[in-house]
Order: structure tokens, then sequence, then C-alpha cells
């Protein structure tokens, strides 16, 4: 039962909602202050109105909304996140935590309004990144703001299943348009330089050769190249399949694998027979090892391993390509540009938005479109050039065909 106790100009509405773990009783309180004009009897009225609908709340969980968006968060956290999420994507999470509780953290979460979380928006078009060698001068990305808004936005959705609050906020959030650079990678004379100077290499660094190659003609993520075991290729048919991804957490230990990003990112393609020869020399060069290491080698059928077998680190490839790029005088761009360069090469062949996102493994055309618009924008005024060049126009300009004024 509701209590109603009058002060100054306002009215406490109090309701108890039991007894917590330590046995002490929960309540909740509500402040309800008549408008002006309003006659006694009127206020007696609707005070009472106010207690039931504010006792009903309480009852179906809403009392619970004058927690603070910090302390839901955490609640979220415990109670879904580290639950039902895949462990990078809670580590991610809680690296972006930080921004979101300065901003927001100290509002209630009936309290939490669209403007609110768009200020908090529009703030990180300026906010630098945590790596401030960022190319587009150390500022977010679109991508990464996105990344926040859906932060916000599947908290909030939580909150509304828990009857904490009615409606989520986010509903009438925009993202401002931000200006991002275009994504860098080689140019075809370039990944020809790439290949000619591979061919240098030395035998200790095959495994790298093997695995840019790999990169360049398959478009694999980082996490899917580096979980690809042997029995995943099939050297009769040229195909290689996507079952699993290598991640790094240091909360689970290190590396461990994981199923791929999405249902989509299982797939199997086929690849050129010399993509394929590359891959059955560095099968000889990882036997080898496997000798030389003996007791010490780790047999876990993986492709690309440390000299014991063990699986190689995400960051293995990078720190090769960072010093191979500096003893050759190679332009250095991302690994992830190398699927880029993929992506990039299939829709200038002409290749269809649907084949780009099953090669790809997105898990729809949308985000091909999304992530590849200029790429495509730029085939398809390639591909209107090409018309007008097989259906010239020949006809006389219509001024020149009009007759001469009297």
């Amino acid at each position: 039962m509701a209590t109603i106790q009058k002060r100054n100009n306002a009215y406490r509405i109090r309701v108890s909602c039991g007894y917590d773990i330590h046995g002490k009783q929960i309540m909740h309180t509500l402040t309800w202050k008549p408008d002006e004009g309003m006659t006694k009897k009127q206020i007696e009225k609707e005070v009472q109105r106010q207690a039931v609908l504010f006792e009903e709340q309480c009852a179906s969980g809403y009392a619970a909304k004058a927690v603070k968006f910090e302390e839901f968060l955490n609640q979220w956290f415990k109670e879904y996140a580290e639950l039902s999420l895949k462990p990078n994507t809670v580590t991610g999470y809680h690296s972006m935590k930080p921004r979101i509780i300065k901003a927001l953290g100290h509002i209630r979460m009936d309290k939490l309004t669209a403007r609110d979380i768009q200020k908090f928006i529009v703030d990180l078009c300026d906010t630098k990144r945590f790596d401030t060698q960022d190319k587009n001068d150390g500022k977010l990305s679109t991508k990464t703001i996105k990344l926040y808004k859906s932060f916000i936005s599947t908290v909030c959705s939580y909150a509304v299943k828990m009857n904490v609050i009615k409606d989520n906020p986010c509903k009438n959030v925009t993202i401002p348009k931000v200006v991002s650079p275009e994504k860098e990678f080689y140019t075809i004379e370039e990944t020809q330089q790439l290949f000619d100077l591979f061919e240098k290499e030395d035998e200790c660094n095959y495994i790298f050769v093997c695995f840019f190659t790999l990169a360049i003609y398959t478009g694999f993520r980082l996490g899917e190249l580096l979980g690809l075991e042997w029995k995943d290729v099939n050297f009769d048919a040229n195909v290689i399949s996507v079952c699993r991804t290598s991640l790094y957490n240091k909360s689970k230990g290190g590396i461990y694998t994981e199923t791929p990003k999405t249902a989509q990112s299982v797939r199997s393609l086929k690849v050129p027979e010399e993509v394929m020869d590359i891959l059955r020399e560095w099968q000889g060069l990882q036997a080898k090892q496997r000798e030389q290491a003996g007791d010490l080698w780790t047999d876990n059928d993986r492709i690309f391993t440390k000299w014991n077998g063990d699986p190689l680190h995400r960051s293995a490839p990078r720190n090769y390509f960072v010093k191979f790029c500096e003893r050759t005088g190679m332009r250095y761009v991302s690994c992830h540009s190398m699927r880029h360069l993929n992506a990039s090469l299939l829709i200038n062949a002409g290749i269809d938005v649907k084949t780009v996102q099953s090669c790809l493994g997105h898990s729809t055309p949308v985000t091909t479109l999304q992530v590849y618009s200029h790429a495509f924008q730029t085939a398809q005024a390639v591909a209107m050039q090409a018309v007008a060049n097989a259906l010239p126009l020949t006809r006389k300009k219509a001024a020149e065909n009009m007759p001469a004024a009297s």
C-alpha cells in the first residue's frame, strides 16, 4: 500500500517493494507536484490516482527506473552480455564504457532522453581516438560512432524488456555525417610489386608469404586466416573453407578458437591453382619444422603456426609486414586492407553485390553496399561510360538544326 506525505507544495508517495538479500526493505519514492490552479478536492483526487499508478509501476518493475545508467549498465554486463555475447565483443564493449559513463552514467534511466544521447554522439564526432596516430586527424570513424550508438541502444532495449523504461530513446537519435577517409589498399601495380618482392623472401618468412597471398586472393578476415586448419583445404578441388576464427583475449588465457563472426561467414571459396601451390609449399616447410621441433611440437592441424606448432598470434602478420615494408621500401598498408583490395577487385570486375557479400562473409548485401559504397559507385560510373562508348550519340545538337533567324 502506498503512503502519501505532503511536503510543502508537493506530495511524496512511497511504496514498499519487499526486502533485498540483506533483509533491508526496498522503498521507492515518487514526488508529485500539483499544477497551479487545482482545487483542494482536485489535488486529493489526483494524488490518490498518482499513488495507484506508481504502485502499479512498482509491481510491474518500473520502479527500477530510478537506477542510474551506470548502475544499470553494470547490471547489463552481468545479467546479459557476459552470458550471451562472445568474449571479444564483451571486451570491446568494456573499452567503450568509460566514455559512455562519463557522459551518461549519472543520468537516471527514466530521465535518459534522446537529446542526452544525441549530444553524446555529436561530441564523439570531435573526440580524439585513444590511438592519436589515426590518419583521420585522430578522430573517431563513423563506424566507431555507430558502434557507440548501437551499444547504448542494446542496453536500452534490454531495459525495456526488463520493464525499467517504457521506450528506447535511441530510436530518435541520428548519426551526423562524418567524412571518413577512403580505405587504403594497394593498386594492381603495387600488388604485383609485392608479389615480386615475396619471390625474394627467405624460407623462414615463407609462412607470411603464404598468409598475405591467401589474404589477397580470398579476402578472409585476419582471425579467419589464422583459424584455418589443413582439413579445411581441399587440394583436389582447390577449395578453402572458413569454419572457425582464431581470437585473442587475455581473460580467456590468450589465443582461443571461436565460431566465425556471422552465420554467413562460414563459407567455401575456390582459389587459383597457383595459390594452392604456395599452400603446398608451405605445408612441406611446416612438416620440416615439425621434425625439427620433435616432442616440443603441438599438433593442432593449424595452417599458420609458430616454430613449435602453437597457433600464430594475431599480431605476428602485422609485425612481419611492418618490418618487410621498412626493408623493401614498400608502402605500408594494414593487414585488413588486403580484404579491401580483394573486395575492390571483385567489384571492379563487375561481380554482383550478392556474390561479393557471399565471398566476404558479410551478414547481408546491405552491409557490403555500406562498407564498399564508394567502390560500387565507381564501378557503376565505369559501367555507364562503357555503355556510352558502345553506343555513342552522333546526332547534331538541337541548336545546329534550327533554321537561321530571318
